[in-house]
């Protein structure tokens, strides 16, 4: 099935295929569905992988396919990428990086360029069933979007880099979760694609160097440092999902 949506400001065409749609996603809206109705309130359920594995356009496709599927519960899915820090704070304040002081921004997507006192405060009150607004992120402005959206449903689908990475701070994030998703990818493939994107609006060599000392070391980061979830999955270079047991 081709799908096209609008992600972070982009415009993006993407496939899945009738295979992974009847064996993974399907089942998946089924199995959060019944999860919903036994529980009685409001779930929320956590999806982590790395940047460039496509997770914000399949969960933009999984909401849709939630509203076009019988027998399922519509989801509603938000992302943690509304919770950077905004580019002034990232451009005025400084960490170390391999020895060297550098500013915020020149690593900007690392764990420690997103404000995560706020983002927990925000996943407690939606795991508290509150309807409460979220924040989205622009690529295009480079700033979040305060309250861009209202949390309503029953079922909440939440993305993001870092939601299950198993370090300091961040550990705590998945107790709030009724359910745990987690996609794998080839390195290489994510470079492909994260230098495709960051190319959209900065010259391509600029863009090489940023994916490898940035987006590169964030992508390892996650695959190797992250705790195995409820369902594991895996993208190959051909876009299909394989469930890995």
């Amino acid at each position: 099935m081709e799908y096209n949506a609008c992600i972070n400001g982009y415009d993006i065409q993407a496939h899945y295929s009738e295979k992974n749609i009847e064996e993974i996603f399907i089942p998946l809206l089924k199995r959060l569905t019944k999860m919903q109705q036994e529980k009685g309130r409001r779930i929320l359920v956590m999806l982590a992988a790395p940047p460039g594995a496509g997770k914000s356009t399949l969960l933009d496709f999984l909401e849709h396919l939630s509203k076009t599927t019988d027998g399922v519960k519509e989801i509603q899915t938000i992302g943690m990428d509304g919770f950077h820090h905004y580019q002034d704070y990232l451009l005025s304040h400084e960490t170390v990086r391999d020895g060297k002081i550098i500013k915020m921004v020149e690593i900007k997507g690392a764990p420690i360029t997103f404000d995560l006192k706020a983002l927990e405060d925000r996943i407690s009150l939606v795991a508290s069933g509150a309807i409460c607004g979220w924040p989205t992120y622009d690529r295009n402005l480079h700033n979040p979007v305060e309250d861009a959206l209202q949390v309503t449903s029953d079922i909440v689908l939440l993305e993001g880099n870092y939601l299950l990475l198993d370090e300091e701070g961040w550990r705590g994030l998945s107790a709030y979760a009724d359910y745990t998703i987690f996609i794998s990818a080839d390195e290489d493939m994510l470079r492909q694609r994260l230098i495709e994107r960051k190319a959209k609006n900065t010259p391509l060599e600029q863009a090489k160097e940023f994916v490898e000392k940035s987006d590169m070391r964030n992508a390892i980061e996650v695959l190797h440092g992250s705790k195995k979830a409820d369902l594991n999955l895996r993208i190959n270079s051909d876009g299909e999902y394989e469930n890995l047991i």
